[in-house]
């Protein structure tokens, strides 16, 4: 009995990485099936949104999924030499957990269905849906077998599911971080994402300034007069501003990674049919080196 606090304590822990890693394993597998089969309906931020929720999800099995495991080792071990009260405390805490591991599960399956409402495509559906089934299903499984001390009288049995169930999430976190990015275009991603954001601004206090003055400025210093002028990450040329026009001018950036021909979430609802707005102005596309952009401004006077 001196151990049973101890034992209880480290009962709950086990259960408690167990839904921690079966929602992950649920999240790389939804992440990993978005990426496989791609929906036309899908906009470029979707895309983003997969591929951080695999990597959140990978993240997250190579903490608590080894912990679970080492728990679960521990617990079963334990459970051989506890009192009869000992097991009946971590029956009702077993029995606890899957009522809501299942109340959570069944959170996603409506989730996963109402995407399917929505338009998702069929394949998605059924492959989302048997993930579920299968992954919560074999937990259950267990579980219930657990509950009833069916794994203490057949240690073997249970390390052999133990080591199974190790190998499959093992290759489903290889083969999901095959089908992200690297940490390093990861990174470039993310600078040249932040470059846009600079010419951006850059592009708004040209405008700015040729509404109140009428022309465009000489050089960048004189739209950002006292403040802070944007500069260009590590290892990339400088930006450039350049002249070309009397009301046109090019804003140039080095990129390392390719934002051509896809939606994305920086694309802008522009009134093309008023007076006065380019749709040009608006277009952020990229290839892999030096890009420049083109920009055609309206004097105040033809407005």
């Amino acid at each position: 009995m001196e151990h049973t606090p101890k034992n209880m304590a480290l009962q709950l822990g086990a259960l408690i990485t167990l839904v921690v890693s079966i929602s992950s394993l649920l999240v790389l597998l939804f992440g990993v099936i978005n990426l496989l089969f791609p929906d036309a309906a899908d906009s470029y931020w979707q895309y983003e949104s997969a591929q951080d929720s695999i990597r959140y999800a990978i993240a997250s099995l190579v903490v608590f999924f080894p912990t679970y495991l080492v728990l679960t080792r521990k617990v079963n071990v334990a459970r051989r030499h506890e009192s009869g009260l000992y097991h009946t405390l971590t029956k009702w805490l077993v029995y606890f957990a899957l009522l809501v591991g299942g109340l959570v599960i069944l959170g996603d399956l409506v989730a996963v269905i109402m995407a399917f409402l929505n338009g998702e495509l069929t394949t998605r559906f059924i492959l989302k849906a048997g993930s579920i089934l299968v992954v919560v299903g074999a937990a259950f499984w267990y579980y219930q077998k657990d509950a009833l001390g069916y794994w203490n009288t057949r240690e073997r049995e249970s390390i052999r599911i133990g080591l199974i169930t190790a190998a499959l999430v093992a290759i489903s976190v290889v083969y999901g971080y095959v089908q992200i990015d690297s940490p390093s275009e990861t990174r470039d991603r993310a600078i040249d994402e932040q470059q846009i954001n600079d010419l951006t601004d850059m592009q708004w206090r040209i405008e700015a300034h040729m509404a109140t003055n009428g022309q465009l400025p000489e050089s960048l210093t004189e739209v950002y007069e006292g403040l802070d002028m944007p500069e260009s990450p590590e290892d990339r040329d400088a930006y450039q501003y350049e002249v070309t026009g009397e009301t046109t001018y090019n804003l140039c950036a080095t990129f390392t990674s390719d934002r051509q021909d896809r939606k994305d979430e920086y694309s802008y609802a522009v009134p093309v049919a008023e007076k006065g707005y380019n749709p040009q102005n608006y277009n952020w596309e990229h290839g892999v080196g030096e890009t420049c952009f083109e920009r055609t401004v309206t004097k105040p006077e033809t407005l």
